[in-house]
């Protein structure tokens, strides 16, 4: 099953992200490489949101993910929910439908 995480990002996210990027990147790449992170990054013009796409049979990973995120820890990031998200197309739909 794939579940969105999406953070509502403070208004001055891109001022504020450099000292916190590394570390972010960081747990990032370990959850990719685990393979539960596929896709993730903000939305541009404005950056007000992030997208992160998980893979797992629970929301448990992107939750535990958002809780350890030095973006969410220290006030980059103002909300964030994580939704399951029924895919039906694609190569890596998790419930492909023709």
């Amino acid at each position: 099953m794939h579940y969105l995480l999406t953070y509502e990002l403070v208004d001055d996210y891109l001022e504020r992200r450099g000292q916190y990027r590394d570390a972010h990147l960081a747990l990032a790449w370990a959850a990719a490489d685990r393979g539960e992170l596929l896709l993730a990054g903000a939305l541009e013009s404005p950056v007000d949101t992030a997208a992160l796409l998980f893979e797992g049979e629970s929301p448990a990973a992107a939750e535990a993910f958002a809780t350890a995120d030095p973006y969410v820890v220290n006030g980059l990031v103002k909300s964030w929910r994580v939704r399951p998200w029924k895919t039906v197309v694609g190569k890596t739909a998790s419930t492909p439908v023709r």
